[in-house]
């Protein structure tokens, strides 16, 4: 399986409120949250790291240039203008594979990373999707899954049939590829609206609860994201 990190966006919120490192470098109890993702991929089986970076953000590409010397990490630098984009920019990287994405900014713990990774090693479906019942979010994704945890669609907004969000961790095959390359062809953006282009064509997309994941876009959610790693 391969991995792939996206790491992009100029955290513009949080730079709004004062926080001076680059998003992908903001540390969670002393370690940088990119490095973080990447060691806890390479744990769990990866033999190489995908990551995409902002061509802007010199300070982030120095580090990852610092830790290719001692981690298998596959550096792509491009400016984008969406999450989607920046994953259309590595998708020739993951083809042919089984393969894991999210973003930088995504915290969950790692035995519930381990169970989802051997769940989608296991899984016939075109692609496993992280959800969570914890909604700590802006604008959370909101996700419709029946009692067999098929997905059946994403919502902006919730509906009774909405029981979960989605956690941005996607394990997806080569077939999603092929949407996403359609998405950008269609001029679209945002990865949620790419993932209700898999459902609309059709394909098998299941669901898998994190108990808990955060996303770090203000500087509260960092101590948020270090108070649940103390209690692991």
């Amino acid at each position: 399986m391969k991995y792939a990190i996206i790491s992009a966006g100029e955290g513009s919120r949080l730079a709004q409120e004062g926080v001076i490192k680059p998003k992908p470098l903001v540390e969670i109890n002393g370690e940088a949250m990119i490095e973080r993702l990447i060691k806890l991929f390479i744990r769990q089986g990866a033999k190489e790291v995908i990551v995409i970076i902002n061509d802007q953000i010199k300070e982030t590409k120095k580090f990852l240039i610092k830790l290719q010397e001692k981690l298998p990490i596959e550096l792509c630098v491009k400016t984008t203008p969406s999450s989607m984009h920046s994953f259309y920019e590595i998708s020739h990287l993951l083809r042919g594979d089984k393969f894991c994405l999210t973003t930088v900014d995504t915290i969950f713990r790692e035995d519930e990373f381990a169970q989802f990774i051997e769940a989608f090693n296991q899984s016939e479906s075109n692609g496993l999707m992280a959800v969570t019942d914890f909604i700590d979010d802006e604008k959370p994704l909101y996700i419709a899954a029946n009692e067999q945890m098929d997905i059946k669609g994403f919502y902006d907004t919730p509906n009774e049939e909405c029981n979960y969000i989605s956690g941005g961790i996607y394990g997806l095959t080569t077939s999603a590829l092929e949407t996403l390359d359609k998405c950008i062809e269609k001029g679209m953006s945002r990865m949620r609206n790419f993932q209700r282009q898999l459902i609309a064509d059709g394909l098998h997309l299941k669901a898998w609860r994190f108990k808990k994941i955060i996303d770090v876009d203000h500087i509260e959610d960092i101590h948020k994201a270090e108070v649940f790693f103390k209690r692991v």
